[in-house]
């Protein structure tokens, strides 16, 4: 089985580890896996350092980029060529613009061929997954509705199977925004390697004392890229009402030193620490850059912000809880199932404007005034960061391994390439028993 695996471009996020730990673990299991990619724009951190570091040396497409350019045409043509060249049986692509390219590409690819004129397009199947989406709070409205268009035509002409990692993303995409139909979907939910954040408690007091953090202090941080998309801006918001309301409502000298991180980079920072200066938080808000440290940097918090106007299913909350950190965050996308059902009797929230729900804070989006009291109510009761850290943690092991995803992406191959199923299954089977046989988690392979 070959398989030819397209991103636009391997930027900091989620999305990169993604495809460097499916890539890796299906060249592992005997499939012939190609993992191409564009380039990151200045401003973007790079992480195909990450994806090498799993033994997966990427293609890359000088031409693909995240924005639309005439270049578009070129990246097109580029991918059919390779296409041609490789022959995969099955291309599964990643995030808006190379599920645009290389689906567009692979129409090409099945019917430009001479078999075609007798109705036997090229045997290919073609897997879109959609780690978030620009449905909204992107663009304009106009420029949006192209998108939609567009995604909707992709869908039914050029797709065998639309995989969405939550269930709140299948309700957005395909009952609210009508993208494809309910046949194709398949709900694979994101996976990471818990194993990296087993041993948080034996790194925490020095990674806080990298920031100048004791014991008695609270540290919360937001985590992700300062684009405009993530919101930041609400989260100095946020913190400036929550500074403000501790000075009028609290003494401080009976509080705990409280500090905000914002872990992370991108071309929104200048403007951003202008903001957080006219707000007075200068001592308060301290910007870290980006860091590749997560395993540590997460050991270090005590709580975990976002304030993001859409999601997918964001990493950094499952990588928050993986740590057991609470996490507080907007009510968007896939983090409505993460944090779970609303707790039961909550009066305090409610009056509040925010929800505690089973594994954190929910908050509605763009609401300042009710993040900042979620924010108080996080760093005030520490019985209740513990109890929802501990359900976070036990949800993340239960759900979201590195080990489930690749077995759930292998069984969708299977389902989709029937003439290699039985070859695929025997090479998933070895894959699965030398993991065992190196020491990995027997209850960690068999997924949900």
């Amino acid at each position: 089985m070959k398989i030819v695996r397209i991103i636009a471009r391997l930027n900091v996020g989620g999305p990169a580890r993604h495809v460097a730990w499916l890539t890796a673990a299906a060249l592992r299991a005997g499939l012939d896996s190609l993992l191409v990619a564009g380039t990151v724009p200045p401003g973007e951190d790079d992480m195909t350092y990450f994806a090498r570091a799993e033994g997966v040396e990427p293609l890359i497409i000088p031409e693909m980029s995240r924005e639309i350019s005439p270049q578009d045409a070129v990246t097109v043509w580029k991918l059919w060529r390779l296409f041609v060249r490789e022959r995969p049986d099955i291309v599964h692509t990643h995030t808006a613009k190379a599920g645009t390219v290389g689906r567009a590409a692979g129409w090409l690819y099945r019917w430009a061929t001479p078999t075609a004129l007798w109705g036997r397009p090229r045997a290919c199947r073609f897997v879109h997954t959609y780690h978030g989406h620009i449905f909204h709070s992107y663009y304009g409205r106009w420029k949006t509705r192209l998108f939609l268009a567009v995604e909707r035509w992709l869908a039914r002409v050029a797709t065998d199977r639309i995989v969405v990692i939550s269930p709140q993303q299948y309700r957005e995409i395909h009952e609210q925004f009508r993208v494809g139909c309910a046949a194709q979907f398949r709900i694979i939910p994101l996976g990471l390697d818990t194993n990296v954040f087993t041993d948080w408690q034996t790194r925490r007091t020095g990674a806080r004392a990298a920031f100048g953090a004791s014991d008695a202090d609270v540290l919360v941080g937001i985590v992700g890229r300062l684009t405009e998309i993530k919101n930041h801006e609400l989260f100095l918001e946020a913190v400036a009402r929550f500074v403000e309301q501790s000075a009028a409502e609290r003494k401080m000298s009976d509080t705990p030193r409280v500090r905000f991180l914002i872990i992370g980079d991108g071309h929104l920072r200048a403007s951003l620490e202008e903001r957080a200066r006219a707000l007075g938080l200068g001592g308060i808000v301290h910007f870290t850059g980006t860091r590749n440290d997560p395993e540590d940097f997460y050991a270090a918090l005590d709580v975990v912000a976002l304030t993001s106007l859409n999601e997918g299913t964001p990493l950094t909350l499952i990588e928050a809880m993986a740590c057991e950190r609470m996490v507080v965050a907007t009510s968007v996308g896939g983090v409505v199932d993460l944090l779970g059902e609303p707790s039961i009797g909550e009066a305090r929230g409610e009056a509040e404007g925010y929800t505690v729900c089973e594994r954190g804070l929910s908050v509605r989006p763009r609401d300042a005034a009710a993040f900042s009291r979620a924010l108080v109510r996080a760093v005030e009761d520490a019985d209740l960061r513990r109890t929802l850290g501990a359900r976070g943690r036990a949800f993340v092991a239960s759900n979201y391994s590195k080990e489930r995803l690749v077995e759930d992406v292998l069984r969708l191959y299977e389902e989709l390439s029937p003439g290699r199923r039985q070859e695929a299954a025997a090479a998933a089977t070895g894959e699965r028993v030398a993991r065992v046989g190196s020491g990995g988690s027997a209850a960690g392979l068999k997924g949900d």
